[in-house]
């Protein structure tokens, strides 16, 4: 993955708005807690993260702005470590995709730079 700083702009543009076929991906790798199918649609992605463990933890915790792979991107840490990576796909004004991100393994790979080959 691929990540920088300071916030896009996507993040700055006030309100967002899900895409009535907004599609939420969980990925915990089998380790942390994680959506385990795509939940599909506006209504049906707000009330799972509602209910989500990140709504709750969100609300004490600071949300870092990032770019990850060249999505807007919030990055959660819980205790000094990352603990969820969420990116945003915007697609003509809409959220078209979240992708949440808890599987250690991959996280790992955001406190390190990588060097990119050709």
């Amino acid at each position: 993955m691929r990540i920088s700083t300071p916030a896009p702009r996507a993040f700055a543009a006030s309100p967002l708005i899900a895409a009535p076929d907004v599609v939420f991906l969980g990925d915990g790798g089998g380790v942390a807690q994680a959506a385990l199918s795509p939940v599909v649609g506006a209504d049906e992605v707000a009330r799972v993260l509602a209910a989500s463990r990140l709504a709750g933890v969100a609300a004490v915790a600071p949300l870092q702005p990032a770019q990850v792979n060249g999505y807007p991107a919030l990055i959660l840490r819980l205790d000094g470590k990352i603990d969820t990576l969420m990116a945003v796909r915007i697609d003509h004004g809409l959220i078209t995709g979240l992708y949440a991100v808890r599987n250690p393994e991959k996280l790992s790979q955001l406190e390190r730079e990588t060097a990119l080959r050709r």
